[in-house]
């Protein structure tokens, strides 16, 4: 009769650490969920508890009625989907012409670019207003207090560029070989070949722009000031400030705006697991 193996302790700790870390991770969302579900004298009262007792959907009502919600989704769906778009299609040809063209001064120019990794957007939130408010006065659909004011600036985005570059690495040079070969240009080799192949990376650069754009409150606080332009994390500032930090509410909506995140991710985890780990057998060029 063999005896059962025991787990190592090394296994243990291992598996001790992951649990923790998976309850930390969630504990908060888990807080937001029940605070959601709470009345608001309910929510600090003494021996309340994580579970709501009575559980209420007023939050979730509030959130449709105190502030224009429908309008900001709209607007933050919009957003988003235009900068993962614009994204996808410059960050790509841009890295693909980085790893697969050769031109005048590319070294120079690919490293200015990862220079300006090292700046910190607030530096640049001024001349970029200014840029905006310049464009306004020449088009009322451009500019400050409009959607493309939110789009523009992040509509390139040097990261996204730095990793499609290092996906297209492993890319083999005799694929696109052959197709030149047989008579393709560039956009079409672009067009056929490198999107299908870039599938896994460019799921993982959707998935990081997407998190990105659908978080982002600073710069949209900065140049939305007016409804039109209001996307769903300054909404959420917004009705904070109406209800006196009302807490179900802003829970309420936090829920909500989290939902479309999770479902793009767990849509998407193969290809972005499938994103990370390619081209990591193949040195940076």
């Amino acid at each position: 009769m063999s005896r059962t193996s025991r787990p190592s302790p090394w296994r243990v700790a291992l598996i001790t650490i992951l649990v923790v870390s998976c309850v930390v991770t969630l504990a908060p969302f888990a807080w937001t969920i029940a605070t959601s579900l709470k009345r608001p004298e309910d929510v600090f009262a003494p021996g309340s508890g994580l579970i709501p007792h009575p559980a209420t959907l007023a939050g979730y009502r509030d959130v449709f009625t105190l502030v224009p919600f429908g309008h900001y989704l709209r607007n933050s769906v919009v957003v988003s989907i235009a900068i993962v778009g614009c994204n996808v299609l410059f960050d790509t040809a841009a890295a693909y012409a980085f790893a697969k063209l050769e031109f005048p001064g590319k070294s120079v120019l690919f490293g200015l670019l990862l220079v300006t990794l090292m700046v910190p957007m607030q530096v640049n939130l001024i001349p970029l207003y200014r840029i905006m408010v310049e464009l306004h006065g020449v088009s009322p659909h451009l500019g400050a207090n409009t959607l493309s004011g939110v789009i523009l600036p992040s509509a390139v985005q040097v990261f996204g560029i730095f990793l499609m570059r290092q996906f297209f690495a492993s890319i083999p040079d005799s694929i696109l070989e052959a197709a030149r070969i047989d008579g393709a240009g560039e956009l079409t080799i672009l067009r056929r070949i490198v999107f299908p192949l870039a599938a896994p990376g460019i799921a993982t650069l959707t998935i990081f722009t997407f998190l990105s754009a659908w978080n982002d409150f600073l710069w949209p606080l900065i140049v939305g000031g007016t409804d039109a332009s209001r996307t769903l994390p300054v909404g959420l500032a917004l009705l904070a400030r109406k209800n006196t930090i009302n807490w179900p509410d802003t829970m309420a909506g936090a829920v909500i705006t989290a939902l479309p995140m999770i479902v793009i991710f767990v849509a998407m985890q193969r290809r972005f697991i499938e994103g990370l780990t390619a081209g990591s057998g193949k040195d940076i060029q």
